[in-house]
């Protein structure tokens, strides 16, 4: 049974821990994504957290260890609110997973993704004048771990990972106590997350426990081990997993929301719609679609977006020939990225970073 803040139609991938996307033509539906189609993305059994005796330590290379309660976070540094999408690294597996088999992941559509708006306090406002002075070896990372419990190689312990200290020291990233103008729901995190915005989603660590700045990224398993991404002619079974690059920025995609593959649909006119975003803090500059292959393509319209941070909607209007038709979609950034046509470029045995070409078969009648 899905977490009663889910609504009709989520698609659960796994009960527990909890996983699930939105249909994609809901997930279009809002720029803003209601929490209730929010995807929820979780590695262990979500943590009962109490608001009162919550404690999020500060350790490592700081002046002075600090216990910060959530009262504090929320009276004793300004409040910001930041409209920014969170994307799954895993998300549109399925496509990859069509390719060549991808065991022991969860089998993502292309609702892995959402953009909320989320309040809370700039990580760089509470570590203000805490970092250690420069040394032989300076702090460069900072480390945050999860109340959760993950059991993995044998061992429990909390999900977490790393961020360059440049990035947490941004203002957009936020220890975020409230989505969408409401305090976060248990499976986003309550009490408080990090909301790290254009990195992927498992840098935006739940139920946050500890910060730790550290003159080195962080020995986590799911930093150190399992978010690499590998070469695709590399098997599971026999890859370096300390050899994958790590995974941080995401890059630029765009997927087709509306018609969905296998729709049967009328010729005149034929609306396509769809989302794209480019991690990094690049913005989408353009959307194209293509009914032949990639020889010609049109441009799409794009909404104004809600900034840097957030993906934009983007839609068109197009006469389509009677019969099977496949539609394909690419974006283009302010740093003129775009997405690779083929989905084999991109296949990988752990499933992340697809950002190929995305397809939809339809059946066009008069």
């Amino acid at each position: 049974m899905a977490y009663p803040d889910k609504a009709s139609g989520f698609i659960i991938k796994e009960q527990d821990p909890f996983n699930g996307e939105p249909p994609l033509d809901m997930l279009c539906g809002a720029s803003i994504t209601p929490t209730s189609l929010f995807f929820a993305r979780n590695h262990g059994t979500i943590p009962s957290i109490d608001a009162q005796d919550y404690r999020l330590s500060i350790t490592g290379m700081v002046r002075e260890p600090r216990s910060l309660s959530l009262d504090d976070l929320r009276t004793r540094f300004p409040a910001h609110t930041l409209t920014a999408t969170l994307q799954c690294a895993g998300n549109r597996r399925e496509e990859l997973a069509a390719v060549a088999p991808i065991p022991g992941e969860l089998p993502w559509g292309a609702g892995a993704i959402g953009t909320a708006e989320w309040t809370g306090a700039r990580l760089a406002d509470v570590l203000a004048d805490g970092i250690e002075p420069r040394g032989p070896r300076p702090a460069a990372h900072v480390h945050v771990t999860g109340l959760d419990n993950v059991q993995r190689q044998n061992r429990t312990f909390g999900f977490g990972g790393s961020i360059p200290l440049e990035k947490a020291l941004s203002p957009e990233v936020l220890l975020a106590y409230a989505m969408n103008g409401e305090p976060l729901m248990p499976e986003h995190g309550f009490p408080v997350r990090l909301v790290v915005p254009g990195y992927i989603g498992a840098r935006s660590v739940k139920w946050l426990g500890e910060i730790r700045v550290s003159d080195k990224p962080s020995d986590n398993y799911f930093y150190a081990h399992a978010y690499r991404l590998f070469p695709s002619w590399e098997k599971a079974g026999t890859a370096d997993r300390s050899s994958g690059i790590k995974l941080g920025e995401m890059p630029v995609t765009s997927v087709i929301c509306s018609p969905r593959s296998g729709e049967q649909i009328k010729r005149r006119p034929a609306r396509i719609q769809g989302y794209a975003y480019a991690g990094g803090g690049r913005r989408v500059e353009r959307v194209e679609v293509t009914i032949d292959g990639g020889r010609r393509w049109q441009a799409a319209q794009l909404d104004d977006g809600a900034g840097a941070w957030a993906w934009r909607f983007w839609q068109i209007d197009l006469d389509l020939p009677v019969g099977e038709v496949e539609i394909a979609v690419r974006a283009w950034d302010s740093a003129a990225n775009t997405q690779p046509e083929e989905i084999r470029q991109v296949w990988n045995f752990k499933g992340y970073m697809n950002n190929a070409w995305h397809r939809a078969k339809v059946i066009v009648d008069l």
